[in-house]
């Protein structure tokens, strides 16, 4: 999956914010989620407009450019 595919920022939207592509859902709403404690399928639940590849992918870039060599 593209970056283009899994976040957008517009400053239409939301003043920026990087949020999930096709939405108006902020990416930090799902850190903020994992952070509490709540699994990949209860951020769905209450966020139906992201898809579930719309997460792994996020998280995987976000391991890929963690991961990386200094």
């Amino acid at each position: 999956m593209r970056q283009e595919e899994i976040i957008h920022s517009n400053p239409e939207v939301l003043g920026g914010t990087p949020v999930f592509t096709g939405t108006r859902v902020p990416v930090r709403s799902l850190f903020d989620h994992l952070e509490a404690g709540d699994s990949i399928d209860d951020f769905l639940e209450g966020f139906p407009s992201v898809s579930r590849d719309q997460v792994i992918a996020l998280l995987e870039i976000s391991q890929e450019r963690v991961l990386e060599p200094a």
